[in-house]
């Protein structure tokens, strides 16, 4: 399952924005791997109302097909892009998405763009957007200008609205009230009061001619049109004003395409500072899911660093020996070179999930090799030889340790590989876990002997 979110211009209307985003519907019903899919228009996931030219599909793809997500999502980019002209889309998974909307960053890379002049950062935007547009792997990319629809813009002459003792304030109230409307009374329902509001015509708020001639009461008891006090004009799209802790900024998003996080965001860091010039008075920030994951590898890190120590401290109290700790701790941080590397050669990028897989291996590797090191210290205690000691508690262990080992990969083998629904979110765990247990195997049953007898012979 996926979700392709779309938007047609600024101040498209309902019944355009369902007859364009008819045709991509249209396109997902031709591709073999789509099983179905819903639409919504002026509604979000997380389940905010939006504008009508905004909204989503989530297509669902059939269990038994040839390809992965990414490559369909890639197939469907390319179709709409080519065949849907005018219409800007972007993809995600299902909860990313979801999150996304209730957290309103739903995109891997946010790079948010302050300053006090609007032209001077929208002209550092695009530019912004031209660097990354180079960067592999970078797609749907969006300069963070929202353009709202036409409006008319009405300028108060001070002096014409003070010949009929009018001010700015009493105009701004009429044209309210005939625009808005004002609530003149009530109806009573089964439950609850409906008030009764008065305004204009729905076809009169939006004609010009009809609002210049807008009534306007003034003091002297007469009424004089809105024409007479105020200049009127229709002014088209204007920009959404963002802001962020109260200073205004550009917020340019994109998403990545068979790539991992940390080498795109790195390479797009480095364009920036080398091709683009900042003025004084502006500065950029990364946020969206990059910086929410930077703050989360942070947190993990810390309880990484908690789970040794803890580990470490136990060992020494039940040993009452570094040399014993310092041995198993060695054997635990050599198999996380089993996690790194079957990473590596997998493709999987290290992230939140797969980092909760190494600080699992830490825990599990410390206490199959505090069971080792207990049976040789038993058979030492017996009076048996170092030698002997090592080789009959390696021939009492290898059994569990193998079992586990098999175990443990073997359940773990069908995430890692990507079968089953919602495979691909714990693929990372799966694969960070099934690379240290291999490892820990070989290190706990032939380095942590060698290492022991060098330490106690």
């Amino acid at each position: 399952t996926f979700i392709l979110d779309y938007r047609t211009p600024p101040g498209t209307s309902l019944r355009e924005t369902n007859r364009v985003v008819m045709q991509i519907g249209h396109i997902l019903t031709t591709l073999p791997d789509v099983a179905s899919y819903s639409r919504r228009t002026g509604l979000q996931l997380g389940g905010f109302l939006t504008e009508a030219n905004t909204g989503d599909f989530l297509v669902r793809l059939k269990k038994k097909r040839r390809r992965s997500i990414q490559e369909v999502v890639d197939d469907v980019r390319q179709k709409v892009l080519a065949e849907v002209p005018g219409v800007k889309i972007e993809f995600a998974q299902l909860m990313g998405d979801l999150i996304g909307d209730l957290t309103a960053v739903p995109q891997p890379i946010e790079i948010k763009i302050f300053g006090d002049n609007y032209k001077q950062i929208h002209a550092i935007s695009q530019k912004v957007v031209q660097e990354i547009r180079k960067v592999r792997g970078v797609v749907d990319i969006y300069d963070g200008v929202t353009i709202a629809g036409s409006s008319i813009l009405i300028k108060v002459d001070n002096l014409r609205a003070g010949l009929y003792g009018l001010t700015a304030e009493d105009v701004q109230r009429e044209v309210h009230a005939a625009v808005n409307g004002t609530v003149a009374s009530e109806i009573q329902n089964k439950q609850y009061m409906t008030g009764i509001r008065v305004r204009f015509p729905l076809r009169d708020r939006h004609n010009l001619t009809k609002i210049r001639r807008l009534r306007i009461h003034s003091t002297n008891g007469t009424y004089v049109s809105l024409s007479s006090v105020a200049d009127l004009s229709i002014q088209e799209g204007q920009p959404e004003l963002t802001r962020e802790n109260l200073k205004q900024m550009i917020p340019v998003t994109a998403r990545i395409s068979g790539r991992d996080m940390g080498s795109t965001l790195r390479e797009i860091q480095a364009k920036i500072r080398r091709d683009i010039s900042f003025p004084s008075d502006v500065f950029i920030e990364y946020g969206g899911l990059y910086h929410e994951q930077q703050k989360s590898f942070k947190g993990l890190l810390v309880v990484l660093i908690m789970a040794v120590l803890l580990v470490f401290t136990v060992q020494l109290i039940e040993f009452e020996s570094f040399k014993i700790p310092v041995l198993i701790l060695m054997m635990a941080i050599l198999s996380l070179f089993g996690v790194f590397f079957l990473l590596r050669i997998t493709g999987v990028a290290l992230n939140i999930s797969s980092m909760m897989g190494m600080i699992m291996i830490i825990g599990i590797v410390a206490e199959n090799a505090i069971f080792l090191i207990h049976y040789i210290q038993l058979f030492r205690a017996q009076g048996r030889p170092l030698d002997s000691a090592i080789i009959e508690a390696g021939q009492v262990r290898m059994r569990p340790i193998m079992m586990t080992t098999l175990a443990a990969v073997l359940a773990l083998m069908p995430l890692a590989v990507g079968i089953g629904a919602g495979a691909q979110m714990q693929q990372p765990l799966a694969i960070a876990v099934i690379g240290g247990f291999s490892v820990s195997a070989f290190l706990l049953l032939f380095l942590l002997p060698v290492f022991y007898q060098a330490f106690y012979n």
